[in-house]
């Protein structure tokens, strides 16, 4: 097909708690599409001890490495839910402001769970109407919350923005509330600190267990109002300070920055912001957690501030969505299952012709550091589910091996290295993305739209206009009876009226 390329709610708080549960960070970006290098010594990167010589002359045998692909992991929503408020306000969003695997990762998947800590690996996928073109799937996915117990106690150091913009219904009004209602939800042995910025940034409250101090806290949350400019680089350096002073060894510590990201004062680069509070990120492991709130938002400065952080970020456009994610997430999330995630797709040179990965521009990590445990990842808690979604081109009459995924990931307490695999055959294909099971379909419909709104020409192969993807939404979501794919089906129909 020639159009292909290879090339807030009142809960905002509370969602940022049970979210900050598994932040995620980036590596260095590469190129958007690859061929795959002819054979030789090919080697998927099948399950095999972390570092083990096995694993180095495997990679040592490879002279090509243009079959390979590797991200670090990523959990943010941020950008769909976003794209979601600037269309229920009647305007499409900003393309640069569109980022597909968030699309992707805002939907449940129902992959098999691993029996312990660490990763199960799915890879499935489903041809496209376009010769040859088909849409590979894989999918990460944690154990379940619960299983080992309870949760660890957190320590949360709130940054919140009193700046003069948010004074808009809607931002601080709205996290005052929701402060109070988590400080009755979160547990005795938990613990919060409240740094407020403007101007300048104060710490109102430090760090503070909840057991027998709700009062206190409830006073502090009270007394919030908003000020003047927006020195965002204040308040995180200021936030990450305040979290280093009531560290405590055992729980898990977070910086939750809550702001429109409108910053106007002070620092406004995300990467000279990080280097100020670099030392506290490195030697306790504190990641950098932003939830965007408001109609008008620093998508990007956020977007930056998380990937460079180690975190990730969240953007809560309704209700709805907030309570989704507290009553999912909050506070039994709260515990790391893995840090340093990253994944490496190898495509069979033999099968695959060439193969693009949608989105995770922003979270590329060069092939050869893949196994370099010095090289940042994703940090992802327990129930967390990842998808990947590649563009492939197969070669003509393909049978036998396609690809195989390997996710990499440091055990957070010993540090120690761990990885697992996971295979796709070409014959196991589906000969429709469109009567696939609910998860790809969904995944692909996720991406179709994304694709949609960040470029004026479809990059995916076999993209469908506006009207028929609305249709295929609205089909899915009534077979499925799911309020979220209704949700995504109604996006759609407004991104179609705009367009």
């Amino acid at each position: 097909m020639e159009r292909f390329r290879t090339r807030t709610a009142l809960l905002a708080l509370m969602a940022a708690s049970g979210l900050l549960l598994g932040a995620c960070g980036g590596g260095a970006d590469t190129g958007e599409s690859s061929k795959a290098a002819d054979r030789h010594g090919y080697d998927g990167g099948r399950h095999a001890p972390a570092d083990s010589q096995e694993a180095d002359e495997r990679d040592d045998r490879r002279e090509d490495a243009g079959h390979l692909s590797t991200f670090a992991l990523d959990v943010d929503t941020a950008s769909y839910d976003y794209a979601r408020r600037a269309l229920a306000d009647g305007r499409l969003p900003d393309p640069s402001t569109v980022r597909p695997e968030e699309f992707v990762n805002s939907f449940r998947q129902d992959y098999e769970r691993p029996g312990g800590d660490g990763f199960s690996v799915t890879v499935d996928g489903a041809r496209t109407g376009e010769e040859d073109w088909s849409l590979v799937r894989v999918g990460l996915a944690t154990r379940t919350a619960g299983h080992n117990g309870e949760r660890p106690p957190a320590a949360l150091t709130f940054v919140i923005d009193v700046s003069g913009s948010m004074a808009e219904p809607g931002r601080l009004d709205l996290a005052r509330e929701s402060l109070t209602v988590m400080t009755d939800r979160l547990r005795d042995d938990d613990s919060i600190a409240l740094v407020t910025f403007s101007d300048e940034a104060e710490t109102v409250l430090p760090m503070t267990r909840l057991g027998g101090n709700r009062d206190e806290i409830r006073d502090a949350v009270d007394d919030l109002d908003v000020q003047d400019s927006t020195n965002l680089g204040a308040g995180v350096e200021t936030g990450y300070g305040t979290a280093v002073e009531g560290l405590r060894v055992g729980a898990t510590n977070r910086v939750v920055l809550i702001s429109d990201a409108l910053a106007n004062t002070g620092d406004t680069d995300a990467e000279t912001i990080l280097e100020r509070i670099a030392g506290e990120r490195r030697e306790h492991g504190i990641t950098l957690f932003g939830v965007g709130v408001g109609s008008d938002y620093g998508d990007a400065l956020m977007e930056q501030l998380a990937d460079k952080g180690d975190g990730h970020t969240a953007y809560v456009s309704d209700s709805r969505e907030a309570r989704k994610v507290f009553s999912e997430q909050l506070p039994r999330h709260v515990d790391l299952t893995a840090r340093d995630a990253k994944a490496q797709v190898a495509f069979d040179p033999e099968t695959v012709e060439e193969f693009r990965l949608v989105g995770y521009d922003n979270r590329r990590v060069d092939d050869e550091d893949f196994r370099d445990d010095r090289v940042d990842g994703g940090e992802v808690g327990p129930g967390h589910t990842v998808t990947a979604l590649y563009a492939v081109r197969t070669r003509a009459g393909a049978r036998g091996h396609l690809a195989t995924a390997t996710v990499r990931w440091l055990d957070p307490r010993t540090r120690a290295p761990h990885e697992e695999t996971g295979d796709l055959e070409a014959d196991a294909l589906g000969d429709s993305v469109w009567s696939t099971g609910r998860g790809l379909r969904t995944t692909a419909t996720a991406a179709y739209f994304a694709d949609a709104l960040g470029h004026h020409e479809p990059s995916l192969p076999d993209a469908p206009g506006l009207h028929e993807l609305a249709e295929l939404a609205h089909d899915l979501a009534d077979r499925t009876e799911s309020e979220e794919l209704r949700t995504l089906a109604e996006a759609i129909d407004a991104a179609k009226r705009l367009t």
